[in-house]
């Protein structure tokens, strides 16, 4: 299936949904520490997005997922979900969310809206430096990505530069689990795959709207699926970290749509 361009009218629903999506990580923060539960946490961005925004927390009922969020705890690689279980000092946590609205929508669920996905890593008291690490250079990963993408670039080019720093950090690239299109569909086509060899792949054009969203593991790169159906962990239960972007492809560039207040990292990207 061919990615799907989106018309100028689209690309400001999309602005609008990943800084909805933002700025439920911003909020979260304060509330992520010691004692506190997943669930908890859930609830909280659940009452945000549809109270503060009136929007629809694009996970819940995906395909059965059961929250409106994704937690993913210590060796959780991704869609980890939220609990009864309490955070504690030195963990490390993952919060993926993704907001869908759409301003012309009569309806609170905004079936036909446009997606914001994003996540975040926050740490929980003190992690350890091993922790602490893994966490910077993923992100670093996707910042690396970032900075290349722009019509033209091939997607084999964003996975080679994300396997390159991991892997030049003793750390591994999970393979199983990949960044998307995305738009009026949470899920699009491409696949955009965080491994790979530079200068393969389809090519990146001018009003593709897609997601960078590496996971990082400090050891090895298999994972396991657990019995929930959706809970993904380190199959050697190292830590893993995961940060992510939804991205628009401009005419010589990159922009974030889910780029929050925290981060020294310019919203647009021109190339010459």
């Amino acid at each position: 299936m061919a990615a799907v361009i989106k018309t100028p009218e689209e690309i400001e629903k999309m602005r609008v949904s990943g800084r909805m999506a933002a700025q439920v990580l911003e909020m979260i923060g304060p509330y992520v520490k010691k004692g506190v539960t997943t669930d908890e946490l859930n609830q909280i961005c659940h009452d945000y997005i549809r109270n503060e925004f009136k929007a629809y927390p694009a996970p819940l009922n995906y395909h059965g997922f059961p929250k409106s969020i994704c937690t993913s705890v210590n060796h959780v690689i991704c869609h980890g979900i939220p609990s009864d279980k309490k955070l504690k000092d030195g963990d490390i946590i993952n919060i993926d969310v993704t907001v869908r609205f759409d301003e012309d929508s009569t309806d609170p669920d905004h079936p036909h809206g446009y997606h914001g996905d994003t996540s975040k890593m926050f740490f929980v008291g003190k992690p350890s430096i091993l922790a602490q690490r893994l966490v910077k250079i993923t992100q670093e990963c996707m910042y690396k990505a970032i900075e290349i993408v722009k019509p033209g670039t091939r997607l084999g080019d964003i996975g080679a530069i994300i396997q390159k720093h991991a892997e030049s950090h003793g750390y591994s690239v999970v393979q199983e689990y990949c960044g998307h299109g995305i738009g009026k569909t949470f899920h699009e086509d491409p696949q955009i795959v965080h491994y790979g060899k530079a200068g393969t792949g389809e090519e990146l054009q001018a009003g593709m709207c897609i997601t960078i969203e590496p996971m990082i593991n400090a050891g090895k790169r298999h994972s396991k699926l657990l019995k929930d159906n959706w809970t993904v962990v380190t199959k050697d239960r190292s830590l893993s970290a995961q940060w992510e972007h939804t991205l628009l492809i401009t005419d010589n560039g990159v922009e974030i749509l889910t780029l929050r207040n925290d981060e020294d990292f310019p919203r647009v990207i021109e190339h010459k």
